[in-house]
């Protein structure tokens, strides 16, 4: 099965899945009676003559990291950083020449479930009418399903698997301003991890893995083939990240799996704060392996728990990284950085918000990449402000749209992510910290 077959086959099981989420079964362009998101014309929900309505996603993690005793660096405050954005991108022509109103909307990580994500879509789609969500910490398989069927544009920051199949499947509504394309990052990471030696000496890899289709999808597509090619035979461990409750039983599970079956290397594929749980999890269990790490692990969140999660379990961390702000201190990547970098520093800036170090800023990189994404794109639509009509002119951004949140842009063709750049990641004991090595990579072009 080629690449362009495998796609629409994986697109056509998650549109088939969308039917049993708690969101209304109706697909994105059923309701016009035409094909998904093709009308070029006419305006989007929560769009008027004058305004357009944006929310703004902020995960609390208070509850979490009380409750498991993870600390995480402050992120500032969320609600001024968005009020920032607000009054540049207003400031500057707004949103196809509407003001943005920009709405922040909290919402707890502790009590993540798909209940409580229809419960958050609901109130965007329906309370406050929005015609684009910018998404942070949204794990759940029926989020971004149902933010399509009641065609929301969904400008993505949550670091979570979403395969290129699901892009297709939920188009024109699904996009990321920050990060690279899930499909991208797993070829990428494996042959890194190859290059660098990581299973020299190893005969077998566990996987630890979030049940989720995109993952599963991926993982069997992609992951599988190539560890099995490498001569690498795969243990996997799907885990059931629905809450707090099957995630611990899932990873406890596949400590004595993996330590039953001696395997020596682990790696984590999903997102969704796997690796700090499981670190956690084998370190209660004496477990102990050499693990991959990319940015979908959240490094710095890891260097920042020693108290939860050994520091010996960090020896030998070897991976890929993409955003700096959540990969390596500021003392091995200068800080502010590129040209995107300091524009958003200046946007939140002027609206009274800094920021002592770039992890402070991870969450405000990612909302102002989803807002300049938004104006860029929208500048010329004028009475047009629909999410095809958004898809066409990102598309044509090309390599012009950089993110604060990464080193390099680009869209174009079928991508739905803006995030092109990577830079091998270790871990230097020297430091007790995650550093680049090697000039930086695109993933593709």
């Amino acid at each position: 099965m080629d690449r362009s077959t495998a796609l629409r086959a994986a697109a056509a099981a998650v549109v088939a899945a969308v039917a049993f989420t708690g969101c209304s079964a109706v697909m994105p362009g059923a309701l016009d009676g035409g094909p998904p998101g093709t009308a070029l014309t006419g305006t989007g929900p929560g769009v008027t003559d004058s305004t357009v309505k944006v929310v703004f996603v902020g995960v609390d993690l208070g509850t979490t990291g009380s409750s498991l005793g993870f600390r995480t660096a402050s992120a500032g405050d969320l609600p001024a950083q968005v009020k920032a954005l607000e009054t540049y991108v207003n400031a500057n022509g707004g949103i196809a020449g509407r003001r943005m109103e920009a709405v922040f909307r909290r919402y707890e990580a502790s009590n993540d479930s798909p209940a409580a994500e229809e419960k958050l879509c609901n109130q965007i789609t329906q309370d406050d009418q929005a015609f684009a969500v910018v998404l942070t910490g949204q794990f759940q398989a029926n989020a971004r399903p149902c933010y399509a069927q009641r065609r929301t544009l969904m400008l993505d920051a949550t670091v979570v698997a979403t395969d290129d199949a699901t892009y297709a499947a939920l188009s024109p509504y699904l996009w990321s301003a920050s990060y690279p394309s899930y499909d991208e990052f797993v070829t990428a990471l494996l042959r890194t991890l190859s290059e660098q030696d990581f299973f020299a000496g190893a005969t077998g890899a566990g996987v630890v893995a979030a049940d989720t289709p995109s993952n599963r999808a991926v993982y069997q597509r992609l992951a599988e083939p190539e560890l099995t090619r490498l001569g690498v035979a795969p243990t996997v461990s799907w885990i059931d990240t629905t809450d707090l409750g099957t995630l611990n039983a899932g990873l406890n599970q596949a400590v004595v799996d993996f330590r039953s079956k001696g395997v020596s290397r682990v790696l984590f594929l999903g997102g969704a704060r796997l690796a700090s749980f499981f670190l956690t999890t084998a370190a209660a269990q004496s477990y102990t392996a050499r693990y991959a790490v990319s940015s979908f692990d959240n490094p710095a969140f890891l260097v920042n728990n020693p108290e939860t999660i050994p520091v010996a379990a960090l020896e030998g961390m070897i991976g890929i990284g993409f955003n700096p702000s959540q990969d390596v201190p500021d003392s091995g990547f200068p800080f502010p950085g590129g040209d995107a970098e300091r524009a958003c520093l200046d946007i939140f800036a002027a609206g009274g918000q800094t920021f002592p170090t770039r992890e402070n800023a991870r969450v405000a990189f990612t909302y102002c990449d989803a807002a300049l994404l938004l104006h860029a794109a929208a500048k010329d639509l004028g009475p047009n402000l629909n999410a095809a009509a958004f898809a066409q002119a990102a598309t044509a951004l090309g390599d012009r749209f950089t993110p604060a949140a990464g080193t390099s842009g680009l869209l174009g063709g079928e991508r739905r992510t803006a995030g092109n750049g990577y830079r091998v990641l270790a871990y230097d004991t020297g430091c007790r910290c995650f550093g680049y090595r090697g000039e930086e990579v695109r993933f593709a072009g």
